[in-house]
């Protein structure tokens, strides 16, 4: 298998700055080391995709378009990243984008939606999240992009991202499944019970175990799609383990707990494509969450212990 590294310094979509440096540390933290210990061809075929600062940008740019932010940067950025990953899927190899904030899946899973319909798959996505990402303009108590996305990508929102890259939605609702949630907005909870996704929140988890609640996901999966693209929002997972991130939310998933997710995802066979972001070396300490998202990518593409 070879992985396309795609990095994505993009932080435009959230209000906590630093997420842009993420990559970097993600990179710096041993990546193509973990991929060549694995045996995994992991060239560089993509340079990191060039995003000027927002300190360097016009302030125009910054005002809300149809209430949302920053709306004309994030929608070029991910129109190359669409480009980029859908290549990379045509190609047969895996893209593996680094964010970044949670706005870049808006490319990310263009580009996979786009590059899969033309060979019939039907696509589902893993958003492992603190937070649900299913707001609209009508919704959002912030603007901010990275909290809208996967309703855009599911068809709910403005045009501008209901129909980005490919004029349609991404994604089919029902496809998509959460684990690790524990802070919703109202209006966001609302609309993703009407849209039809399916939730393991961490009320879930503490009912059932991670054991159980990972082969629903699983099987899921298994009777409803034929690829996965797996999100991963690295503030799933309680701050106390991971604590370089752009808004800590208490009560969240156990390190353990998630390398078991990936690993078991990876024995599906079905992931196709993955994206890592918030990780924030601004808040972070000694690297140690962008470690801990390298070990991530590690289990999800077959690491194992034994």
């Amino acid at each position: 298998m070879k992985v396309r590294i795609i990095e994505m310094p993009l932080d435009y979509g959230a209000s906590r700055r630093g997420a842009d440096m993420g990559p970097s540390a993600i990179r710096l933290a041993g990546l193509r080391d973990k991929l060549n210990s694995l045996g995994i061809d992991s060239d560089d075929l993509y340079p990191p995709i060039a995003i000027p600062p927002q300190e360097y940008i016009d302030p125009a740019s910054e005002l809300p378009v149809d209430g949302a932010k920053h709306l004309g940067p994030i929608l070029d950025a991910c129109g190359e990243l669409a480009q980029n990953v859908e290549s990379v899927l045509k190609a047969g190899d895996f893209p593996l984008i680094l964010g970044g904030d949670h706005s870049i899946a808006l490319g990310s899973l263009a580009g996979a939606a786009s590059a899969h319909a033309e060979t019939g798959k039907r696509i589902g996505v893993l958003w492992v999240d603190a937070h649900g990402d299913f707001n609209t303009t009508q919704t959002t108590p912030s603007g901010n992009i990275h909290g809208m996305i996967l309703a855009a990508s599911c068809g709910f929102g403005i045009p501008e991202l209901t129909g980005f890259y490919t004029g349609k939605r991404k994604v089919d609702p029902a496809n998509v499944c959460y684990i690790g949630v524990r802070d919703l907005d109202r209006g966001e909870r609302a609309l993703m019970k009407e849209a039809g996704v399916t939730v393991w929140s961490m009320s879930d988890i503490d009912r059932n175990g991670i054991s159980k609640t990972v082969a629903e996901i699983t099987r899921h999966f298994r009777e409803n799609v034929d690829t996965v693209h797996v999100s991963f929002d690295i503030d799933a997972i309680d701050p106390r383990f991971a604590p370089g991130v752009g808004i800590e939310v208490p009560g969240g998933l156990t390190y353990r707990e998630v390398l078991f997710l990936m690993e078991e995802m990876a024995n599906t066979g079905m992931v196709s494509s993955a994206d890592m972001v918030e990780v924030n070396p601004v808040h972070d300490i000694r690297n140690s969450t962008a470690k801990m998202a390298v070990n991530l990518i590690g289990r999800l593409l077959g690491e194992t212990v034994f």
